[in-house]
Formats: C-alpha cells, structure tokens, sequence
C-alpha cells in the first residue's frame, strides 16, 4: 500500500482535504494541479466537485461509518451494569461467586437469549467503564453497621482515652509461616519453568505482633500452636519492654479474651487495657499487613533450607525489635 494511500487517512483529515481542494479549485487552481499536489487520482477531485455543485459543502463532509449494530438493547446493557456492580453471582442462582467474563456472558445468554463471545463481553464491560479486580474477602456475617460505628466512635474515644493517660496503642495478631509456601514469579525462557531449589521437608513457625498506629513493632517467634500461655507471655514481655501504660486491641479470638489475660490486666495497675475488634473485621487491624507482607514478599520468595533458616527469615519483618526473641 502507498504512503499517501487515502485509506490510511482518517475521515475527518479526508473531509478537510476534499473541502480545501474544492476551494481552491473555486479559487481558480487548476482542478488537476490540486489533486496532483495531494496525491489523489485524477478524477478524485472531478467527483468532489460534482459532488459540491450538487450538495454544497455539506455534501463533502464525513459520513458517520455505521458499524455492526449492537446485539443489546441499551436497557440490556443498563441491566448487565447495575447487575455486575450490584450484585453477585450467587445471587443471580449461579455457582460461582464472581463476575468473571464467562459469568457475564451465561448472564446475558439467560436473561436476553444473546451469545456473545468472551471478547465481546470483555469488551462491553470496558466500555462500561469496568475492570477485572482481585475482590477483597468479607465474611456475610460482619456486621457492616458496627464496623462502621467501631470506625467513627469507639477507635477515636480510644484514641483520646490513650492521649489522656499518656498510653500507647497496639494492634496485636498472630499467625504462622509455612516452609512451603511460595508466592510471585521468576524470569526464565518461554516454555522452560524455572525451578528453585528448597527443601523438601514442612515445618513451621509461629509468630505473634503488635504495630502501633506511628508504626512502632513488636514480635514473638515460638513453637507450636496459638494457646494462652504464648499469649500472656507475650502481653507480659510487650508490657515490660514499654515506657507507658499498653492499650491493646485484638480480634474476637477465644485466647484474645480468655480469663488468664483479664486477670492480667486487672493486676496491672492500669498498665493494660484490652479492647476488641468488631467480629470478622480483620481489615482494621494493621498487623494483618504484617503477615501479609512477611508471606508475600519474604518468606514467600526466599529457598528455605531448615527451621533455623525460616526462624531467620521471620527476623526479616522487625524493622524495630524483638520483644524477647524465640521461646
């Protein structure tokens, strides 16, 4: 195709040119000495003045290109956008519970008896000003009312009851890291999966935190599973290594308000306050950040060759300090 094929040229450039070219025929050009300075053929420019003397100006302008009509109505397509950003899956009687394209596409063959291809779909829902987005976990049993009363009440009293008393905040939370977790990619050769060599054996290591709001942080490496010895062992020592009173916030967890950590801090001079996060909330609490980063960007990436190995990697996290070590 030649350079200064017409075709490649957009409709509206072709509409400027054939309307220049006619005035300056008008003007007094000659009609072949114009189309040949724009290098159309020759009898292009006689059927734009035809054309011209015919319609006027108007009749040299763009005309709209009628592409493949659309199979949905613009209710259909209201319909299919109030749904996806309303609703979903489940509700609509399917099996799965997100809005995938095929999801969206069975939708719109049910409701409207319209197949459409996985591309178009994808397509429809761009235009609608859609996007595929990793969804975030909500258990249907959080009680979006007391979160939302948790947020605008009870977290700024605690906030002005800790400035009050001259007391630091804490966040606290627990999990455990596996040896065989594995998260992100490795560069290779197309067609050639690259392997990393790590060891065979499982084990793993428990760990318990605590992050305050000015990003201070504090944590505990033991063995074995979550029980209310570890956790009164690490209320103690986080108590013992703070300069102020320690107002600690946690989740709903049975040890989090099991009677051993209530009598520690009745006996505690005021030195400890508990308070509770709202159930199935994991979301305000930051030190769930904490094991999402340590999974995900450490533990997760690195060759671990034994339990001394891993329990060295858990150091990886404490940009502050250990509040005692491993026990």
């Amino acid at each position: 195709m030649r350079e200064d094929d017409g075709r490649q040229l957009s409709h509206a450039t072709l509409e400027e040119i054939r309307i220049r070219a006619v005035k300056r025929v008008e003007a007094g050009e000659s009609p072949e000495d114009v189309i040949r300075t724009l290098g159309f053929s020759r009898a292009r420019i006689y059927e734009w003045l035809a054309a011209w003397r015919e319609g006027g100006i108007e009749a040299l302008r763009a005309e709209p290109v009628p592409g493949r009509p659309t199979k949905l109505s613009s209710e259909a397509i209201r319909f299919v956008y109030r749904t996806v950003t309303t609703k979903n899956p489940m509700q609509m009687k399917f099996e799965l519970a997100l809005w995938t394209r095929d999801m969206v596409r069975e939708l719109i063959r049910e409701h409207f008896n319209v197949r459409l291809s996985e591309v178009s779909v994808g397509r429809l829902l761009r235009k609608l000003g859609l996007s595929p987005q990793r969804p975030l976990a909500r258990a249907y049993q959080r009680d979006p009312e007391l979160v939302e009363s948790w947020m605008r009440d009870e977290y700024p009293a605690i906030v002005r009851q800790a400035k009050r008393c001259g007391a630091q905040i804490f966040f606290v939370d627990e999990s455990t890291v596996r040896s065989d977790y594995h998260s992100g990619t490795n560069w290779a050769p197309i067609g050639q999966t690259p392997v990393v060599g790590t060891t065979g054996a499982r084990f793993k290591v428990s760990l318990i935190s605590a992050i305050s709001p000015r990003g201070q942080f504090r944590f505990l490496c033991f063995e074995g599973s979550f029980k209310i010895a570890a956790y009164v062992d690490f209320v103690r020592r986080l108590v013992l290594n703070a300069d102020a009173p320690v107002f600690l916030i946690a989740d709903g967890h049975p040890v989090h308000r099991c009677k051993a950590i209530r009598q520690l801090a009745a006996a505690s001079d005021g030195r400890i306050c508990l308070f509770f996060l709202p159930a199935y909330s994991p979301d305000l609490n930051p030190d769930e950040l904490v094991w999402g980063y340590l999974k995900h960007h450490k533990i997760g990436k690195l060759a671990i060759k034994g339990p001394g190995n891993l329990k060295q990697c858990d150091g990886l996290i404490s940009s502050d300090r250990s509040i005692g070590g491993q026990s």
